[in-house]
């Protein structure tokens, strides 16, 4: 409550500065002139001015309005080091404790949340605090922190305020960091790739000289080099990608003798895996319908180079045909059989018999070259039943069924088996069944009858007879397709069928694209989740074991959500390198970019958090001094000393009620002016 005196007058200023002025005229020539009742007429005068002026007593009604003090904890992951996140609840604790009895005062308590890409972000946080907050109610700002904050740059946006920032940590702090200083994005596979790296022993200075450190390389978790590095210097590592698509490459270094946490010892870089090209050897062994569908499938892809050759006749063959109407051509069977078959990424054999064209040492080769981690795509039909089938030369080794020489000849849709339904070559595949159903694709018109031996039957013909059969052979892979009919798909005939995605996963799995392997782990950041898939032949797949960044562990159980696959998945807050395990199968996924601005030097640190201060009038101190008192100050008057930091006092009021309250009544003035001016009428006639 406060009391004021104001004047209302009853005419304008002008009139009233008139009015004394005149007064004041008359007074003054009647005190000249020594009348007698001047003072009379002088006080029956200032009555009726002060009458003219309307004195009134003003009464007001005021609430204090409370200053805002924001607190900032930084909870980003470099804040999990050592004890800082106990020196940030212990410091938040003291000054809410300090601040509890100040009414006038709203305190605000907030978390910086974690990391981004672009690191730790207090300021923004600050902002976000006092988003509906006038500048002039904000009393000053806090930051409890390691000193490691991101956006400094922003404090100019801040009202003008002192920004404390109290440090957790120590310092001289010291830390080893590997940086990644170059990674490709793209390379070829199994071609000599370059990265460079260096190791930094932060904080260490003239110490450092001479260490050497222990650095690994992963590729997808598994040991792919191992280097003694240098620390200080640039080192550059050579290794070779192993597969097309994705290869998450971590490079870890041993743990330096000072070390504040590990997990700024790795870097990760995610590099393509692209093949040169893919050299496709493709030889039909006489023309028909089906052997252009091939050579349009592997010429679409302008990644594939394609060698085609086609057995118009075989060598025995005497029918008196003029030579100029033969192939110019000669068929290089020693080039491609003996010389280059390595060379090749996929051998097809399409409707071939054994008529003179390849020794029988070319046979033995192209076993040996499967076996040595090649892949053979046998597309057969009446050709396997016949009795120059390949199987009885040195591929019977390899094939996965006998020819029963026989050959079914009736209308059928092909049929998915369970093991299909599971193995990545034909799961999902459009149109197909589901369990006993029967597909929507169009009917094959023949196949031919074999016994099983060995490797998976994913697809089958009438009476169950196999029809695709899969089977790994020493290192290599071969597939079996019993039926010349494939092309029927293609031309649409009833309906058609996925002809092209059937044979490109099937020269994919026999290329051995991690995409198409049966047994698979993979993971991956989804919207701040990890997601687990597990790829498998069997019914069930066990729980998998997932380290988080911080390095602690989880088992965690996957669900089966299609024949064959098994997914799980759960929270991935935490920025930095998740893994994954299943026995021998391992999977990394990066949530939050590869290498985070928030790990790149943990050390605390005043440097970044000191021009702020300057320049908001705040101060910087080290919570293992202890936590400094609090003091309310006036505004433009220093805000911290020794010991203390200070928080500006707005004296901030808010008006709730105004009463006026008249002095005096202008008739009764008059009233008196009127006996006074009487008096000094009788005092002149004396």
């Amino acid at each position: 409550m406060s009391y004021a005196l104001a004047f209302e007058p009853l005419a304008p200023w002008w009139v009233v500065g008139l009015a004394i002025a005149v007064a004041l005229g008359l007074m003054l020539l009647g005190a000249l002139q020594r009348a007698r009742g001047t003072w009379w007429r002088a006080l029956a005068t200032a009555l009726l001015l002060a009458a003219l002026l309307n004195p009134v007593a003003v009464q007001t009604e005021r609430e204090r309005i409370k200053d805002v003090a924001v607190v900032v904890a930084d909870t980003s992951e470099s804040q999990a080091i050592g004890e800082r996140s106990k020196q940030t609840a212990d410091a938040i604790a003291k000054l809410k404790e300090q601040l509890a009895g100040d009414a006038s005062l709203e305190l605000r308590v907030v978390d910086s949340g974690k990391a981004s890409t672009e690191g730790t972000t207090l300021i923004d946080a600050v902002k976000r605090a006092l988003a509906d907050t006038p500048p002039d109610r904000v009393a000053g700002v806090v930051l409890v922190t390691d000193g490691e904050v991101h956006d400094t740059a922003a404090a100019k946006d801040l009202p003008q305020v002192p920004v404390h920032t109290l440090l957790t940590g120590k310092p001289g702090e010291k830390d080893r960091r590997l940086v990644l200083v170059e990674g490709p994005r793209f390379a070829l596979i199994d071609t000599p790739m370059e990265l460079a790296i260096r190791v930094e022993d932060q904080g260490a200075g003239d110490e450092a000289k001479g260490r050497i450190a222990d650095v690994t390389v992963r590729i997808d978790g598994t040991e792919a080099a191992k280097v003694r590095a240098r620390v200080g210097e640039l080192e550059r590592i050579e290794i070779k990608l192993p597969h097309a698509g994705e290869n998450v490459i971590e490079i870890e270094a041993a743990a330096g003798p000072d070390e504040l946490t590990l997990l700024n010892n790795r870097a990760v870089v995610v590099t393509n895996g692209v093949r040169d090209r893919l050299r496709v050897l493709l030889v039909s062994g006489e023309p028909h319908s089906g052997e252009r569908t091939w050579r349009n499938l592997l010429k679409a892809d302008p990644s594939v180079d394609l060698v085609h050759f086609t057995i118009l006749r075989p060598p025995e063959k005497q029918d008196g045909t003029p030579i100029e109407e033969l192939s110019l051509i000669a068929f290089p069977t020693r080039e491609l059989f003996e010389e280059k078959i390595g060379e090749f990424d996929l051998i097809i054999l399409d409707r071939y018999q054994r008529l003179g064209v390849l020794p029988p040492d070319y046979y033995e080769n192209i076993a040996r070259y499967v076996e040595n981690g090649g892949a053979l795509l046998v597309a057969s039909g009446p050709d396997y039943a016949s009795p120059f089938t390949i199987y009885d030369s040195a591929l019977g080794d390899i094939m996965p069924a006998a020819p029963a020489g026989t050959v079914t000849e009736r209308a059928y849709r092909p049929h998915v088996t369970a093991a299909g339904e599971r193995h990545p070559v034909t799961a999902g595949l459009p149109g197909s069944n589901k369990g006993d159903e029967d597909a929507t694709w169009g009917r094959w018109m023949r196949i031919a009858d074999t016994y099983p031996l060995k490797g998976e039957i994913v697809m089958e013909g009438p009476d169950k007879k196999p029809l695709l059969m899969l089977n790994r052979v020493g290192k290599g892979r071969v597939a079996l397709l019993l039926s010349d009919h494939a092309w029927l798909w293609a031309r649409g005939y009833d309906g058609g069928g996925p002809q092209a995605e059937l044979l490109r996963r099937l020269a994919h799995w026999l290329m051995k694209e991690p995409d198409l392997e049966e047994e698979k782990l993979t993971a991956e950041i989804t919207a701040g989740k990890l997601k687990i898939t597990r790829r498998a032949m069997g019914d069930t797949a066990g729980p998998v074991t997932v380290t988080r960044p911080d390095g602690s562990t989880e088992t965690v159980p996957l669900s089966e959500t299609s024949p064959g696959r098994f997914e799980a998945m759960l929270p991935a807050d935490s920025v930095g390198l998740y893994r994954v395990k299943d026995g021998d199968l391992t999977a990394v996924a990066a949530s939050g970019a590869l290498n985070p601005r928030e790990f790149q030097d943990v050390r605390a640190t005043e440097d970044l958090m000191k021009p702020v201060a300057d320049s908001s009038g705040g101060t910087v101190s080290w919570l293992e001094d202890g936590v400094p008192s609090t003091r309310r100050v006036r505004e433009g008057r220093s805000a911290g000393g020794a010991g203390w930091i200070g928080l500006v006092d707005r004296q901030n009021y808010a008006t709730l009620s105004v009463s006026r309250t008249p002095l005096l009544d202008p008739l009764i003035a008059v009233i008196l002016a009127l006996g006074l001016w009487v008096l000094a009428w009788r005092r002149e006639g004396r």
